[in-house]
């Protein structure tokens, strides 16, 4: 699982914003060279961005590049690929193959980041199973607002709830984490917890933020709660208490397929898992 609930993107041209967004609380900051950058800027955004990751050699910057199939995503990816200022991960937008990523990895080789394609298109959608499962795929992020744009519908919940359990199932099958698209609403602190609270229902594992203001509310539903920690935990002691067999724990009943969710709670606290039981 991927070690972060939220992250904030930042445009690549912005250099101002970038020392602002990681005086913030967020988990991850990435430097945006796609949407948020005018096309005639995308070079300069692409050199700036390169000499920030050089420059900060931050744990905390993630690097989000133009779509394969355009000219300037082609020019990201071998910029990337010529200098050793790398970073942890890799937001590849508008996958719609398992090609894409494994053309990735293989023109970044062993420093390849972390990888995680966005999944913008029904077609992309279709092959997000064969997309997850490609070697340093650490986890698929929604793109809501193509995604709507192409179904002619409001980035919403509803209309986009299909689309949503579809990409989590993805993830599950995998093994990765799910990370949500953002929430466009930035006055809307109501709606921005109750959609955060829907999506980790749904099974994600974090989302993405396009204001710091946002930070707080998605880390404070999205990360698990130290009640839910103190529950894992008790329940995997009295499993493995029971000797892995089936227990009643706290008027509900424990067995094997019950104890994953703890074990991933758990992960997400960001608990070793060598420190995590492991009776099945």
């Amino acid at each position: 699982m991927l070690g972060f609930s939220n992250f904030l993107f930042v445009p690549a041209n912005r250099p101002d914003r970038l020392e602002k967004a990681l005086a913030s609380d967020a988990d991850l900051v990435c430097l945006d060279l796609e949407d948020s950058v005018p096309p005639a800027e995308k070079d300069s955004a692409r050199a700036t961005a390169l000499e920030a990751l050089a420059r900060l050699a931050s744990p905390r910057l993630a690097l989000r590049i133009n779509g394969l199939a355009t000219r300037a995503g082609l020019a990201d990816l071998l910029a990337l690929a010529a200098t050793e200022s790398r970073p942890k991960f890799l937001f590849l937008p508008m996958v719609q193959s398992a090609a894409e990523p494994e053309q990735v990895a293989a023109i970044l080789g062993d420093d390849c980041p972390r990888l995680i394609p966005l999944i913008e298109t029904v077609r992309g959608l279709r092959h997000a199973d064969a997309i997850g499962a490609c070697p340093g795929v650490y986890g698929l992020m929604f793109g809501g607002g193509d995604f709507s744009a192409e179904l002619g519908v409001q980035l919403a919940w509803d209309p986009l709830l299909a689309a949503r359990s579809a990409l989590v199932m993805s993830c599950a099958t995998n093994q990765i984490a799910a990370i949500d698209v953002p929430f466009i609403d930035l006055v809307d602190e109501a709606g921005l917890e109750a959609e955060c609270r829907a999506s980790k229902a749904l099974g994600f594992t974090a989302k993405a933020a396009i204001h710091p203001r946002q930070i707080a509310a998605i880390s404070t539903v999205m990360r698990p709660s130290e009640a839910e920690i103190t529950e894992a935990q008790e329940a995997l002691d009295a499993f493995a208490a029971g000797g892995g067999r089936a227990i009643a724990f706290r008027g509900r009943m424990l067995e094997a397929p019950v104890m994953h969710r703890y074990r991933r709670i758990l992960a997400l606290a960001g608990i070793p898992a060598s420190q995590i039981d492991q009776t099945t």
